[in-house]
C-alpha cells in the first residue's frame, strides 16, 4: 500500500533541512593554508573527491566550517551534486556544504540518486552553484529506521555484485590497450608481414631518421595568436583527444592570420599531426579537407610520397616511437618533445608496397578490438543506468519489503 505521494504507508517525505545539519562552506582566508599539515585537513571542492573519501593536499590553520567524520560532502559549485564521505574532522571551503544525519549511508546514497537533479538546480553563469536554501528545501523520502538499515543493506549487496562485473570489463579494456600495444609492436618489427624475425629487422629494411620520411616536420606559430570571433578554428593539445580532433570548442583566427602562415604551419589531408608538450605522444591523422591551425604545443609531419600516412600515423603510436619521446623530453612542469629531438626519431622503415601491406594486417587486427571496445563501453554504460535504477528504485521504495 502507498500514500499519495507514491511512497510506502509507513514513509514519510519530508524536507532535508528538517531531518538533517546542513553547514555551508566558507573559505578562510588563503595565508591559512599549508602543505605542513598544519590544522586541519581542507577539502575545496569536488577536485579532491574520489570514489568515496576526499584525498588531502591541503591543510588549513584558521577553519571557519568544519565537517565531522561521516558527514557527507556535497559539491555546490561547479560541478553541482558531486559527493563524498568525510572520513576525518576538516575544513571545508565555499565550494563544499557538509551534511549531517545520524545513518550517513542512507543520506549519502540518496544524494547520489539525485545527483543530477541537484545540478539541473544550479545558477549562475561564471559558475553554476546551488544554495543551501535549495538543499534544505529538498525532498527527502524517510522511512523507518530499520527499513532504512535494509535499504543500505540491499543497496550494498547489489553494486557488489555490479561492482565485480565493471572490474572485469575495465580489466578487459585494460588487455585490449595491451593487445593493441603488442600489434604496433609486432607490425614495426616486421612480424606482421614476414614468417620469420629473429631479434633483428627484416632483410630490405633500414632504419632511418623521421626527417627523412616527411617534407618536413615543423610545429605552429610560437607568436600570440590573434583572436577573432568566428574565422579559422584554432587548435589546441586540449581539442585533441582518442587520436582524433575535437572541432566543438576551439578559439578562432582570422582568415589574415591563416593566409599568412608559412605552407608547413598549414595542415592538408594527409599529415600527421603529433602532440610534443605535456600529454606529448599523440598523433592525429589529418583524413578530411578542413582549414584550421594549431598551437606550437603540436608538431606536424608531412609525408613523402614513398611514406604511407597511415602507416606513419600507427608508427607514431607504435611503443618503438614512444619510448623515444619519453626519453627524448624534457623539462620539468610540462615534458617537451623538441623538434630537433622529433626530426631525429629513429623509423623501422620499409617499402612502400610493405607499408601497406602492414597497414591492412595492423586494421584487421585492431578492427576486432575497435569491435569489442565498443561493446566494453555499452556494457559499462549499461551498468551506471543499473546503478542509477537500483537508487531510483530504493528511494521510491520499492527495492526491499515492509
Amino acid at each position: 500500500m502507498t500514500h499519495q505521494n507514491g511512497l510506502p504507508k509507513n514513509w514519510k517525505m519530508v524536507k532535508l533541512g528538517e531531518v538533517c545539519e546542513i553547514i555551508m562552506g566558507q573559505s578562510p582566508p588563503s595565508s591559512t593554508y599549508n602543505t605542513a599539515e598544519i590544522g586541519l585537513p581542507f577539502f575545496q571542492g569536488k577536485a579532491e573527491f574520489t570514489e568515496l573519501h576526499p584525498i588531502v593536499e591541503k591543510w588549513c590553520r584558521a577553519p571557519n566550517k568544519i565537517a565531522e567524520p561521516n558527514d557527507i560532502l556535497l559539491s555546490v559549485r561547479a560541478p553541482v551534486g558531486a559527493t563524498n564521505v568525510a572520513d576525518q574532522k576538516c575544513c571545508i571551503g565555499r565550494g563544499l556544504a557538509a551534511i549531517r544525519y545520524e545513518n550517513y549511508k542512507y543520506i549519502f546514497y540518496f544524494l547520489r540518486s539525485i545527483e543530477r537533479n541537484l545540478d539541473e538546480k544550479g545558477t549562475g553563469t561564471t559558475f553554476r552553484a546551488i544554495s543551501g536554501e535549495t538543499i534544505r528545501e529538498t525532498d527527502f523520502p524517510l522511512p523507518p529506521l530499520p527499513i532504512q538499515h535494509r535499504i543500505i543493506a540491499k543497496i550494498e549487496e547489489l553494486f557488489s555484485e555490479l561492482d565485480k562485473g565493471i572490474e572485469n570489463l575495465k580489466t578487459a579494456q585494460q588487455q585490449l590497450k595491451t593487445y593493441r600495444q603488442a600489434v604496433l609492436k609486432w607490425a614495426f618489427e616486421g612480424k606482421l608481414t614476414n614468417s620469420k624475425v629473429n631479434g633483428e629487422l627484416p632483410k630490405g629494411w633500414e632504419i632511418k631518421k623521421l626527417s627523412e620520411l616527411s617534407v618536413y616536420v615543423s610545429d605552429g606559430d610560437h607568436l600570440p595568436p590573434p583572436k577573432s570571433e568566428k574565422g579559422i578554428p584554432f587548435i589546441t593539445i586540449s581539442n585533441i583527444n582518442n587520436n582524433e580532433i575535437d572541432f566543438s570548442d576551439t578559439m578562432f583566427m582570422t582568415e589574415k592570420y591563416y593566409e599568412d602562415l608559412k605552407e608547413n604551419r598549414k595542415p592538408i589531408k594527409g599529415d600527421v599531426l603529433y602532440s610534443v608538450t605535456g600529454s606529448f605522444g599523440i598523433p592525429v591523422l589529418i583524413n578530411f579537407e578542413k582549414k584550421f591551425c594549431f598551437q606550437r604545443h603540436i608538431g606536424l609531419i608531412r609525408p613523402l610520397k614513398t611514406t604511407n600516412q597511415k602507416w606513419l600515423y600507427y608508427l607514431l603510436q607504435s611503443p618503438q616511437i614512444f619510448s623515444q619521446a619519453r626519453k627524448t623530453a624534457t623539462g620539468t612542469a610540462q615534458k617537451t618533445v623538441a623538434l630537433k629531438s622529433l626530426r631525429n626519431f629513429e623509423i623501422p622503415f620499409c617499402s612502400p608496397s610493405e607499408q601497406a601491406k602492414i597497414v591492412q594486417e595492423i586494421e584487421s587486427r585492431l578492427s576486432v578490438c575497435d569491435k569489442t571496445e565498443e561493446t566494453i563501453t555499452a556494457s559499462l554504460q549499461q551498468a551506471e543506468a543499473l546503478r542509477q535504477s537500483i537508487l531510483k528504485r530504493a528511494f521510491e521504495g520499492r527495492l526491499v519489503g515492509g
